[in-house]
């Protein structure tokens, strides 16, 4: 079974004509209605994260600088991110989204869970909004994942084009939580070069894949499993959350690694076969970026219309079985 994570208040978080704006959302579920995806999947209810888990990667200082931010009615942040009236209420609740599935799915409520939430998070510090992220969703419910569900190891897996450093460095000396990326290299932020692999007890769980642009899909397919591969073998998780960005489509007006639709495909089915080999298929994936709203769309639809093709393998399988 797959969970599927939405609400209409993710479009509360206003942000006018910027590339990360509640049409992207929109989009999305447009194409899932179409393709008549939302009806084959559960549709569980779930809260903000609260303010105790929130500070547990985030500094009390700079959660009540948005919350004052929000309560003036919003503003700059930077010069690419946009705080609105109800702009942290929305983050809560997309970290809040990521930190249920991974409870649901870690409990055996489902296998796999996909959240399509925005703010997105993968850039957010630990005392610091950026690029279009104020809270760190996947790393939340990773921490969430460790304090409350009792796991040890955790895999986040990053295919956004742009490296996740905030996720990265939120985690960087921890070894329970493992960060794996493939991302446009050198691009925003900066960061994500091959020999950042972890410090002090993290060291060498951090593996970054930085693909130099006009590398072929079938070049960055192939790493991408391969790698990936072995470095689940190293980390051996007990649960995978996907940061799924698709801003790696060639049509991204704002990333761009070439790849298509259909690649993600691809994607989807490798991180599901390491959560399947490691992880008892335990897998949540959290939408992070792509800003072109029709490839947006087509590659999510691609994207959980394969999680949902392994949950029908695995009742056949399971109904040969009996």
């Amino acid at each position: 079974m797959t969970l599927l994570y939405y609400n209409p208040q993710f479009l509360n978080h206003e942000t006018g004509a910027h590339p990360e704006n509640a049409g992207r959302l929109r989009a999305i579920l447009g194409r899932l209605e179409a393709d008549r995806l939302l009806e084959r999947c559960e549709r569980p209810p779930w809260e903000a994260a609260p303010s105790a888990l929130l500070t547990s990667l985030h500094g009390v200082d700079y959660l009540a600088s948005l919350r004052e931010m929000a309560g003036r009615g919003g503003g700059q942040v930077d010069g690419d991110t946009i705080v609105s009236s109800e702009s942290l209420h929305v983050a809560a609740l997309a970290a809040g989204a990521a930190c249920d599935a991974a409870r649901r799915v870690v409990e055996g409520e489902a296998r796999r869970a996909l959240c399509l939430v925005r703010p997105p998070g993968h850039h957010a510090l630990k005392d610091r909004a950026m690029g279009f992220c104020l809270l760190g969703n996947v790393a939340l419910a990773a921490r969430y994942a460790l304090d409350e569900l009792g796991l040890d190891r955790v895999l986040i897996v990053d295919w956004d084009v742009h490296h996740g450093n905030g996720t990265q460095d939120l985690f960087y000396e921890d070894p329970r939580v493992a960060f794996f990326s493939m991302h446009r290299f050198p691009f925003w932020p900066g960061s994500g070069a091959e020999g950042e692999t972890g410090a002090g007890d993290g060291l060498g769980f951090t593996k970054n894949l930085p693909v130099q642009f006009g590398a072929s899909q079938d070049r960055q397919l192939s790493w991408f499993a391969r790698e990936l591969g072995d470095f689940a073998d190293k980390v051996r998780p007990q649960l995978v959350i996907v940061s799924a960005g698709f801003d790696s489509h060639r049509l991204d007006p704002i990333g761009g690694l070439g790849l298509e639709s259909a690649d993600f495909i691809d994607l989807t089915a490798t991180v599901m076969d390491v959560a399947a080999a490691h992880a008892g298929g335990r897998l949540v994936s959290v939408l992070e970026g792509g800003y072109h709203p029709d490839a947006l769309a087509e590659s999510v639809a691609l994207h959980l219309g394969e999680l949902l093709e392994r949950d029908a393998d695995e009742a056949a399988d399971e109904q040969r079985l009996r």
